[in-house]
């Protein structure tokens, strides 16, 4: 029995000490397993983390990117400038248009008359001037004529101041004989007549002298009030032609304005004018889009752009394109302020409740001309916008 027992003894421990040896050694492999492991992925986050490092050296700290971009245009408003019906609207929305094409056609029934109106104003206008300067030499030979009637007026003047004194003389002479009864009654009669007569026509040739005298004075004064309106100017710079040729050039234009045109090469956008209504000075008729004149407004983050300079080189995609398409254009400008410091109603971070917010500044991209014809783009689709700052 003693003997049975020791046997099976030595079978236990013959079969237990390689079991534990093989735990033992598959121990030490899964602990080196595991080291390898660890160290495999030490040496993989220190990887990643020296590519990391070195895009961030070499590629992300030289760009700043944002997906926060739009396109956008100088969208050009069409308004009428003068009041008109509305007679022909020849473009639709969606339509592209060339500068110079007609977009809209008002009635200009009022607006040939009223150019009608000032040619003929100014013709007339043009015609009183020259009768102005005719006037100045008519005048002119009214002067000399009163001039005339002065000196003849001062003749007579002398002449009845020499009846007069003979009259006197005469009288007196008629009295001295008429005491001694030399002269009859009816003589002395006669000469006191004579003196009657020759002071009165004294008074006359005096008033005469006046007269005349006044009579040119009155046409020296028309004169210069003639010359007033003429002088230094001919008759086409007489102040009168000029006013009155600019309110023909005004109708002139009033007249070619019932015409409307595309300002520049463009798509019609919110059309809204129609035929018979009446356009009224500054009220939007339609749109016109420059899609070729296309820009482009990437807000940008304000910790973004301590190295953004204008003049820098930009690469942007298109959502509309996709990746494939890669548009190229360069750094104009910033916006004045930020988005929230122009909105309607601005933060107010004054009332205690303040959290600080990241603000975004718009970006002003100027975009390739012929890339732009290659692949259109609309005014308020999303870009990806991608600013190189080595330079």
């Amino acid at each position: 029995m003693t003997s049975k027992t020791s046997t099976i003894a030595r079978i236990r421990d013959h079969d237990v000490e390689p079991d534990v040896e093989t735990q033992d050694a598959q121990d030490a492999a899964n602990k080196a397993k595991r080291k390898q492991m660890f160290i495999r992925l030490g040496v993989g986050i220190a990887a990643v983390a020296l590519a990391y490092g070195a895009y961030d050296v070499l590629f992300a700290s030289n760009h700043v990117e944002t997906d926060n971009a739009y396109v956008g245009a100088d969208v050009a408003q069409i308004t009428a400038q003068v009041s008109a019906p509305v007679r022909d609207v020849l473009v639709s929305d969606t339509q592209a248009v060339k500068k110079g094409d007609v977009l809209v056609r008002l009635d200009d029934t009022d607006a040939r008359i009223a150019l009608a109106k000032a040619e003929a104003n100014l013709a007339l206008t043009e015609r009183r001037v020259k009768g102005l300067s005719a006037t100045d030499l008519g005048l002119g030979a009214q002067i000399a004529a009163r001039a005339a009637d002065e000196t003849r007026a001062a003749a007579s003047l002398t002449a009845a101041r020499a009846d007069l004194e003979k009259a006197s003389v005469d009288m007196k002479r008629r009295e001295a004989l008429a005491a001694s009864g030399s002269v009859s009654g009816e003589e002395l009669t006669v000469a006191r007549s004579a003196l009657a007569t020759a002071t009165a026509n004294l008074r006359a040739a005096e008033a005469a002298v006046a007269l005349a005298s006044a009579n040119r004075q009155a046409a020296n004064g028309t004169r210069e009030a003639n010359r007033v309106l003429i002088e230094n100017t001919t008759p086409q710079t007489n102040p009168e032609v000029l006013a009155a040729r600019a309110t023909r050039d005004q109708a002139r234009v009033d007249l070619d304005r019932t015409i409307i045109r595309a300002p520049f090469d463009g798509i019609v956008a919110r059309r809204s004018v129609q035929v018979g209504q009446r356009a009224e000075p500054g009220k939007s008729l339609m749109s016109v889009v420059p899609v070729n004149a296309a820009y482009v407004d990437a807000n940008y983050k304000e910790v973004q752009l301590a190295k953004v300079r204008p003049g820098q080189n930009v690469t942007l995609t298109s959502d509309l394109y996709g990746s494939s398409v890669k548009y190229h254009g360069k750094v104009v400008g910033f916006s004045g302020g930020t988005g929230a410091a122009f909105a309607v109603v601005p933060a107010q971070n004054a009332t205690g409740n303040w959290i600080k917010v990241v603000q975004r500044l718009p970006v002003r991209v100027a975009l390739d001309p012929k890339e732009l014809a290659a692949h259109p783009l609309r005014v308020g689709l999303s870009m990806n916008a991608d600013i190189d700052v080595t330079k």
